[in-house]
């Protein structure tokens, strides 16, 4: 995992330890059903490059988020681009989760990119999704834990 001083301030970078193995981890980032339990609810997902695929976010009316599979290495790396199709020009960022074995557990660091800070409104939906990614791993670290 990168320093403080290495971190890039336009990137979201979220790390954290499960004591679960890698493959448990990896089941629950790319199975639908468990995906549904702690993240969204997804429409199409298959965790192969060039899967496109939905989360559908649980508002009035939904809204979705578009996205297609960029990298799919079992229990090493999952890739895929985030498209929120809200609103007109919508940013394209790219959503990583890196899962690298650690003792007996699991280190998981997602890393969310493309976020232009000189945009006001970019920079707001990237702070945004900082917070909304970290009140979202104890979650998946409940789901794990059953």
């Amino acid at each position: 995992m990168a320093e403080d001083a290495e971190l890039n301030p336009a990137a979201v970078e979220v790390g954290r330890f499960f004591p679960q193995s890698p493959e448990e981890v990896w089941r629950a980032l790319t199975d639908p059903d468990l995906l549904e339990q702690w993240l969204l609810r997804s429409v199409g997902f298959t965790p192969e490059v060039g899967t496109h695929f939905m989360f559908v976010m649980p508002t009035e009316p939904p809204s979705e988020i578009v996205s297609e599979v960029l990298v799919a290495r079992p229990g090493e790396q999952l890739t895929y681009t985030w498209v929120y199709t809200k609103g007109d020009n919508p940013p394209k960022w790219v959503v990583d989760w890196t899962i690298e074995a650690q003792g007996r557990g699991t280190r998981l660091l997602l890393t969310q990119t493309g976020f232009d800070i000189e945009d006001r409104r970019q920079k707001m939906a990237r702070n945004a999704m900082e917070r909304g990614w970290r009140n979202l791993m104890p979650k998946l670290e409940a789901l794990l834990a059953r």
